[in-house]
């Protein structure tokens, strides 16, 4: 044999032995990274039904009541005040497009659309578009009303952007399997592993972990008194909440368990199979526990929906067989007739638009640079929201004003929980000469309320009043002026308000409750 012939063959001995050590290593790096960073399919499908119920949930119970005071120009915050108050947000809601209300219920029925073609998983990539569109525009149609649960839920939608999130339990699954083009379909066994899927985890577990972070350096949080002189905020505590209020040693246990579990949340992309899916469902019970005894909207709903992509294929084999053992058949085949049922109707009314996808030849290089700038994207956007949370937190600098960062955070009670709970009260000087409205009671003191939750009429009045305490003149005249036309609309008061007076008044509470008498603070005094 020659010498030729004998390096050949030893070359390619090397060749193959190189490609088996690459393929060992990648099946060793995906064995340690899948069951962290990747995702059961129907965990996908499950996180989209809950996050489409959730957007529906409060389109209808928490926007569409609020419609007329919140996002018209008839209400407290018209357009001129956004635009003078938040010129950015003007310009770029679809919503400030119109301060009718008629315009307002257009675009939030486009949305509810969209957010139920997301729960059914029809046309998914394109409804979760849509919906967080429609989202961001109203968010920034009224910024006085959101809170952290409503910034959590758009950057969840915005990151669904990059998951198959239609691969199971969905119309769009229908839609695959009667495209012949497609061969492979998948198990349920198959992990979706992504930068996509690493993106979106790491983002949700970052959230609990700065909050966890935030919360072992503040003394009241540290010594077991923050979370029972939470519970004395009535403003926030509703449903079985004034009845928890009275467990004293158990809220004291509850504040140092929920401070520990929040410090341990990093270990939901460290633990696996069991570990993981207990401790994703201990924090799902604690959500469940402030939805029970708190007035945060879809706050909890929130957290929940994106803790369902936690959990391993284990939970949902299980839940799969419950499901065919209750229902007598399997939730697939379930599935798949409502799927084709839809499919049917769209044939009815668009019998010219093909059910199956094109199968449009692309290059090699342009789908791989689409993968890069996708995961590009990806990355940048977690290190922003990282980097924006630890300024908030104040564990890093940042060139923005800080209590701008602070009301955008999600904190939520960290470092330190208010100290008082407050209301606004009003008094109206009419034509007559008399004086209506809710500051003091019959014998002159100031009407402190049985309860201060009922001050609110909704979750949006209440995040309206928390924005309101920190806010100058031009927050105030918009709700002067409503207030206003409310009581000059009012039948029972004989003549026209002249003018009206604004207050924001404070009851102080300690972890026994409320300790002192309230003060009244004269925001405003506007002529009507």
């Amino acid at each position: 044999m020659s010498a030729t012939a004998t390096t050949d063959d030893r070359e390619d001995r090397d060749g193959a032995d190189g490609t088996a050590t690459n393929g060992s290593v990648r099946r060793a790096a995906s064995a340690l990274l899948a069951p962290r960073f990747g995702i059961d399919p129907r965990a996908l499908a499950a996180f989209r039904i809950a996050v489409g119920l959730v957007v529906l949930g409060d389109l209808l119970f928490v926007r569409l009541p609020g419609v007329r005071a919140f996002y018209t120009d008839a209400g407290v915050f018209p357009r001129s005040t956004l635009a003078t108050l938040y010129p950015p947000f003007e310009s770029a809601s679809l919503h400030a497009l119109s301060g009718d209300a008629w315009f307002q219920y257009l675009l939030l029925g486009v949305a509810a659309v969209a957010a139920l073609s997301l729960t059914v998983g029809y046309r998914t990539r394109i409804a979760t578009a849509v919906s967080a569109i429609l989202l961001a525009s109203l968010h920034a149609r009224n910024p006085l009303v959101l809170n952290g649960g409503d910034t959590i839920l758009l950057s969840l939608l915005v990151l669904g952007l990059f998951l198959p999130l239609g691969v199971r339990w969905s119309v769009d699954t229908m839609r695959r399997a009667e495209d012949a083009t497609e061969s492979r379909r998948g198990t349920d066994d198959d992990r979706v592993l992504s930068v996509a899927t690493g993106t979106i985890l790491v983002h949700f577990v970052v959230i609990y972990a700065i909050n966890g972070a935030v919360k072992f350096q503040s003394e009241a949080w540290m010594d077991g008194t923050a979370t029972p002189r939470i519970f004395h905020l009535e403003q926030y505590i509703v449903w079985l909440g004034p009845w928890v209020a009275n467990l004293g040693t158990t809220l004291v246990v509850a504040n140092w368990a929920w401070v520990a579990l929040l410090c341990g949340s990093v270990l939901l992309l460290v633990f696996t199979d069991r570990l993981r899916a207990a401790l994703a469902f201990a924090f799902v019970g604690c959500e469940l526990g402030l939805a029970a005894t708190m007035r945060l909207g879809a706050f909890p709903f929130v957290m929940v929906a994106a803790l369902l992509l936690f959990l391993p294929p284990r939970i949902w084999d299980r839940l799969e067989a419950a499901l065919k053992t209750v229902g007598g058949r399997d939730p697939r085949a379930v599935g798949e007739s409502i799927g084709s049922r839809i499919l049917a109707v769209e044939r009815a009314a668009l019998p010219s638009v093909p059910v199956g996808r094109r199968d449009v030849p692309a290059r090699t290089t342009v789908r791989r640079l689409g993968r890069v700038t996708v995961s590009v994207v990806l990355v940048c956007f977690l290190v922003a929201v990282v980097t924006w949370q630890l300024a908030g937190a104040g564990f890093v600098d940042s060139p923005t004003d800080v209590d701008e960062i602070e009301e955008a955070s999600w904190s939520f009670f960290a470092p330190n929980p208010p100290d008082a709970y407050w209301w606004y009260a009003w008094e109206a000087d009419l034509e007559g000469g008399e004086t209506v409205g809710t500051l003091t009671d019959g014998a002159g003191e100031i009407d402190r309320p049985p309860d201060a939750a009922d001050t609110y009429p909704s979750v949006l009045w209440k995040r309206y009043g928390t924005d309101l305490r920190y806010g100058g003149d031009a927050h105030y005249e918009p709700l002067a002026d409503y207030r206003c036309r409310r009581v000059a609309d009012d039948s029972t008061y004989d003549g026209e308000p002249e003018t009206v007076r604004l207050y924001h008044v404070e009851q102080p509470v300690t972890v026994d409750g409320r300790v002192g008498d309230p003060v009244a603070d004269l925001r405003l005094e506007h002529d009507c």
